[in-house]
């Protein structure tokens, strides 16, 4: 498709992410903030409970997983499944929805993975000009 085609097949869909009021803006928001695209990535390998999904996105708070979980459900893209045992048991997993998500985060994340010589020597070059001012 060129860029002609992309802007039209763009401008038929009903939601526009670049429009402020856009609902589909708040859902990428979740999907692409640290939290929500590290917690997506991880349960893209199988439901995990709280606390197995916390220890697997190192450095998330408690506070934050719970949030973002809550959003990511919210979203469609989470389900949130709690056993009655006791203690309870909660497991998180992907919806399909949020398995499709996923899917395209972790093509991304593998990019930059595998490009962070790159990304680590423009690092290097710009502050190293940056100290020469």
């Amino acid at each position: 498709m060129d860029g002609i085609q992309e802007r039209t097949a763009e401008q038929d869909l009903p939601y526009n992410v670049f429009a402020k009021a856009c609902p589909s803006r708040g859902t990428l928001e979740h999907v692409t903030g640290r939290w929500g695209g590290l917690t997506l990535g991880a349960l893209h390998e199988g439901p995990l409970r709280f606390n197995e999904l916390r220890r697997r996105v190192d450095g998330v708070s408690e506070k934050m997983l719970s949030q973002t979980l809550h959003a990511l459900e919210r979203d469609g893209l989470v389900h949130r499944e709690a056993q009655p045992t006791n203690p309870p048991r909660v497991d998180y997993e992907l919806t399909p929805l949020g398995r499709e998500v996923a899917e395209r985060l972790l093509s991304l994340i593998h990019f930059v993975e595998g490009r962070m010589d790159d990304v680590l020597a423009a690092r290097e070059h710009y502050d190293t000009a940056r100290g020469a001012l």
